[in-house]
């Protein structure tokens, strides 16, 4: 009688172990949706990106948007990794002739990115700030 018991209960076990297991390494693929800020503190820009978690590699593209008058083309993210719930990457960018890469890092939760974004600032500093972006529907 006590070895029904003791099977089931190492099968819930399993069953809990695995589902905890699978949802700490929910994929982050997907389209994703953010504002980003303007420069102290003007108007924002609406941006996006397709992410693809493929055989545990991830891949994706920083989507084109529109700045003023001008049309920002789309970006490939490099150097993607996404490890114990961290999606981080780096976009490399060319404006006015100068080449500029951003650091890409934030926590998965659910349909929810929150981290950071560092991108050169003035005189050689790095500029930090916050990012959140949530998964389209």
């Amino acid at each position: 009688m006590k070895t029904p018991i003791k099977s089931f209960l190492a099968f819930v076990t399993v069953c809990l172990f695995a589902a905890a297991a699978w949802a700490a390494e929910a994929s982050p693929a997907g389209t994703w949706k953010w504002t980003q800020q303007g420069r102290q503190g003007g108007q924002g820009s609406e941006r996006a990106m397709k992410l693809e978690l493929k055989d545990g590699k991830l891949t994706g593209k920083l989507l084109g948007w529109k700045m003023g008058d001008n049309d920002i083309p789309e970006s490939d993210i490099t150097g993607a990794t996404f490890k114990d719930g961290v999606v981080a990457f780096t976009v490399t960018r060319e404006f006015n002739g100068n080449t500029f890469t951003m650091k890409y890092s934030a926590k998965l939760e659910g349909d929810k990115l929150t981290g950071t974004i560092e991108s050169p600032g003035r005189d050689g500093q790095t500029m930090k700030r916050d990012w959140a972006a949530t998964r389209a529907k």
